[in-house]
């Protein structure tokens, strides 16, 4: 079956095709409505492409019944994330380790809040996706960070410092939140980082939270991912694994996500303190979740060659900007740069991210936001055409 990954599907001004109607013909979008008409938006990690056909007309069918009372987790949508997980990831689970909710970012706090006490730590690696750096103080924990070690050379790549991270535990510390695939920087951690973060885990007493987001967005060939759950069973009694459909199929505004809890007292404490903060299932989220979970593998097969192709874009583009460092990321569509020396952007008082926004008319996100001023996030799920001309902005103020 043949996608459309290459047409630019227009997102600022979208058409509804009845011009008849009463109703608006924008549907606000963070990423394409946040900055002015002018501004070619690469930051928030959406993409740019239409979800799987299957998913499509797997809503389109829910649409037509008209009703949208409460709904609950279809048994079916259990079973096909099972079998997704039994296929992909050589990791057997159970329906009953499965709690649906809507968002990674709300299991993070609610992991806070049911797994750890006041003033114990939460402890995350940076740079990360910035809600990670806001758990801690929003459930009135005790903040914990400690830095990745950066690049060093050319085809460098971002490490875990074990040392570094053990260092950084203390005896509050009590939950770890970790992130792999790694967002910003793609890394895919190696047997033996996870071995060296696998024992620290257990000899500290900690708790993992696991932001397995982006693990269906392995770009290099070859690549499959092993849930740290399923690598260390050992350690399962302590992890909880944290999946959606939203990065890999483009569904993020359908709000549907999961955590598996292989452990039942952690998967109750988990359920207890949910209640109340947390609406119920979406149903058009989790009418989506199932339809891409089954039917959704040619799609993002196919769409995995188009990511492989616009990284190439990407790294052939960096490498002619002066001072740029940017580690090849081997999963997601997102790409972490450095511009703490382009020369460009040395006798200014702005940031990067605002220089280039300004300067060169491209939204990317702020490097700050995820604990490491001086660099940015570029987002490179979109069309080969919208992201050259993307790359031709930039070019035109780095590559000088």
């Amino acid at each position: 079956m043949e996608f459309d990954f290459a047409t630019p599907v227009e997102r600022r001004h979208p058409s509804r095709g009845d011009e008849s109607s009463d109703w608006p013909s924008d549907w606000p979008s963070q990423k394409w409505h946040s900055y002015g008409e002018d501004v070619l938006p690469l930051w928030v990690a959406d993409m740019d492409f239409r979800s799987p056909p299957a998913v499509i007309e797997a809503l389109h069918a829910r649409v037509a019944h008209g009703v949208f009372g409460y709904g609950l987790v279809p048994d079916s949508l259990k079973q096909a994330l099972c079998a997704w997980s039994a296929e992909h990831y050589a990791w057997e689970i159970e329906p009953d380790w499965q709690l649906w909710l809507p968002g990674v970012v709300p299991a993070l706090h609610i992991a806070s809040l049911a797994l750890t006490e006041p003033g114990e730590g939460v402890l995350t690696v940076t740079p990360i996706y910035p809600p990670f750096l806001k758990v801690a103080e929003r459930t009135g924990r005790l903040p914990q960070q400690v830095a990745l070690s950066p690049p060093v050379g050319p085809g460098g790549d971002w490490t875990l410092d074990l040392a570094a991270l053990e260092a950084a535990i203390t005896p509050e510390t009590r939950l770890l939140l970790w992130c792999q695939p790694h967002n910003p920087t793609g890394r895919v951690w190696t047997t033996e980082e996870l071995d060296g973060l696998a024992s620290l885990v257990e000899r500290h007493d900690l708790i993992v939270a696991s932001d397995e987001l982006h693990c269906d967005l392995l770009l290099d060939d070859g690549g499959r991912h092993r849930p740290l759950a399923a690598a260390y069973p050992a350690l399962a009694e302590r992890i909880l694994t944290l999946w959606a459909p939203s990065k890999t199929f483009n569904l993020a505004g359908l709000t549907a996500a999961c955590a598996v809890i292989p452990d039942v007292g952690l998967r109750r404490r988990f359920a207890a303190r949910a209640r109340g903060l947390q609406p119920d299932g979406n149903v058009l989220g989790l009418v989506a979740a199932e339809a891409a979970y089954r039917h959704g593998e040619p799609w993002r097969r196919a769409l995995l060659e188009t990511l492989r192709d616009n990284r190439r874009r990407l790294v052939e583009r960096v490498a002619r900007w002066p001072g740029v460092v940017m580690a090849s990321p081997a999963s997601t569509y997102l790409a972490w740069l450095d511009l703490r020396e382009a020369p460009a952007l040395q006798d200014t008082e702005k940031s990067p991210q605002q220089a280039l926004l300004e300067w060169a008319g491209v939204a990317l996100s702020d490097g700050a936001a995820f604990g490491w001023p001086g660099f940015v996030r570029l987002n490179f799920g979109t069309t080969a055409r919208q992201l050259e001309a993307a790359l031709d902005r930039l070019e035109g103020v780095l590559g000088a």
